[in-house]
């Protein structure tokens, strides 16, 4: 099943590499991570999505409190949340029916061309994962050039905070 942990770390050097070690000696994979500091400068938020059953995640979990630098940890997928991902899509758009074809596209998905050449078209699409794919294969009648995602951001709903 697939896990987003939101993780409350110390922002000093080091931290996120003892993060991805634990991951890295215990054979668990990140299928993505993103991390920036938070509003208080000493400390980041690190958000990261893995797969596992509910005894994989809490041996995760455990480890991850064990680290110094772990201040707070949350499992996003254990209540209501709120996801985002960023993607950026080059496609190959060298008549008008791609063209066309590609604008129609991306309004469907509320995504944004973001840059125009004579032969290419450069979208940016915000969503969930699954809205991401879905995007990717709405294309399949254009060659792609290039894709870049930024990985999961997310963040609980209500009251629930993973802030001090």
């Amino acid at each position: 099943m697939r896990h987003i942990i939101s993780v409350l770390l110390e922002n000093e050097s080091g931290a996120l590499a003892r993060v991805v070690g634990l991951f890295a000696q215990r054979g668990y994979n990140i299928d993505s991570l993103t991390v920036a500091a938070t509003e208080d400068p000493t400390m980041s938020r690190l958000t990261l999505v893995t797969r596992g059953d509910d005894k994989v995640i809490e041996q995760i979990t455990k480890q991850l409190h064990k680290l110094i630098e772990v201040v707070k940890l949350m499992d996003l997928s254990e209540a209501a949340h709120i996801e985002r991902e960023l993607l950026m899509v080059k496609v190959r758009a060298t008549n008008n029916d791609q063209r066309e074809e590609v604008k129609r596209s991306a309004d469907i998905f509320r995504g944004q061309i973001i840059d125009v050449s004579p032969t290419t078209y450069t979208i940016q699409v915000v969503g969930t994962s699954d809205k991401l794919e879905a995007f990717i294969e709405a294309l399949q009648g254009v060659q792609i050039l290039e894709t870049v995602r930024t990985g999961v951001s997310g963040i609980a709903r209500g009251e629930r905070t993973l802030s001090l």
